[in-house]
């Protein structure tokens, strides 16, 4: 099975047909996908303008979808270093159960779904770079009451969703599921409230 940069070498080949360097794309995104497979392909197509079923787009928009792609995977992949050297660090000191934060971390190993958008036609319009440089910040960070991505208020409580943990506050704006660990006690419990779409009072 080939890895990401395999896929990326296939997307970039210009010797490869159009239909080929657009399904290594495509493929790149069961490597590294921020908002879930489909709605990371539909940012791409977006902010790259690319026929979602186009299959032979101009190559050009194809490599520059996928220097997005690894422009967002080299922050991440940053962050998972750091990552691992704290755990080490922990371990070392003897904490060897990791806690609730770490658990939101063990389901985006490796960047699938680290900014979940359970509707692939809902998500963050910045760069993907850009997105993850925010949630990471804010798990650098203090809990606060707003979306780490766009900064709005009003997250709703979802239940069913279609990625691990299948519940949790969805953001109105930006369609992320945010992590709870980076949220306060209270703005869990005003998206809870939410649920449902009856929006609390966020005042």
């Amino acid at each position: 099975m080939a890895g990401f940069r395999s896929l990326a070498r296939q997307v970039r080949d210009p010797r490869n047909d159009l239909a080929l360097r657009r399904y290594s794309l495509r493929k790149c995104l069961e490597r590294f996908a921020p908002y879930g497979h489909r709605a990371t392909w539909d940012h791409l197509c977006r902010r790259h303008r690319i026929g979602p079923e186009d299959r032979a787009p101009d190559p050009a928009r194809l490599v520059a979808a996928l220097e997005e792609l690894e422009a967002a995977r080299a922050v991440w992949l940053a962050y998972e270093v750091e990552f691992a050297a704290r755990r080490k660090r922990e371990k070392h000191a003897g904490l060897r159960r990791p806690g609730s934060f770490d658990d939101w971390h063990r389901r985006t190993w490796g960047g699938f779904g680290v900014a979940w958008c359970d509707d692939p036609r809902t998500h963050p319009v910045e760069p993907l770079a850009v997105v993850l440089g925010r949630m990471i910040a804010a798990l650098r960070a203090q809990p606060g009451t707003l979306c780490p991505v766009c900064r709005e208020s009003r997250l709703v409580w979802s239940q069913d969703l279609s990625h691990e943990p299948w519940f949790g506050p969805v953001c109105s704006g930006c369609g992320i599921l945010v992590p709870q660990p980076v949220l306060t006690p209270e703005a869990l419990s005003r998206a809870k409230a939410a649920r449902r779409g009856e929006l609390a009072s966020v005042a």
